[in-house]
């Protein structure tokens, strides 16, 4: 008697929270975010990151004395952006999603909910999304 394997992907594969490809330029070597491009990405200033990742606002800055806290966050937003930019493969496009309320998030803009400590809720749904359009 044979068995059929289930086709059927899981809801999250091993590799659903990593980019195929940085075509944004969000990271630089050695997995470090590329600042910058992340902040401009989201159209954040010094005070929306400081709120969003909980670093206080003067500790905000992209040196080499940037804090730990305020890179890991930056990381996994670059990460994120990476993501979605994979579906839609239009820097404009990506921009915009980010920007703009979205009905499926409670018309919240996604930039938006990182801002106020959604960023778990929003990678979720964006790793979800794509695993639905595969």
């Amino acid at each position: 008697m044979r068995t059929q394997l289930s086709t059927s992907k899981p809801p999250f594969s091993i590799f659903s929270s990593i980019p195929v490809s940085d075509e944004l330029g969000l990271f630089r070597g050695k997995g470090l975010p590329n600042y910058n491009r992340v902040k401009d990405i989201l159209g954040y200033t010094k005070e929306d990151i400081s709120i969003a990742s909980g670093v206080p606002f003067g500790s905000v800055r992209f040196d080499k004395k940037i804090p730990i806290e305020l890179t890991q966050r930056i990381t996994e937003w670059a990460t994120a952006i990476a993501l979605v930019h994979s579906f839609f493969n239009d820097e404009n496009k990506t921009m915009l999603w980010f920007k703009v309320p979205n009905p499926l998030l409670g018309d919240v803009a996604p930039r938006d909910m990182i801002k106020v400590g959604r960023f778990k809720k929003l990678f979720k749904f964006i790793q979800s999304a794509l695993e639905e359009n595969q």
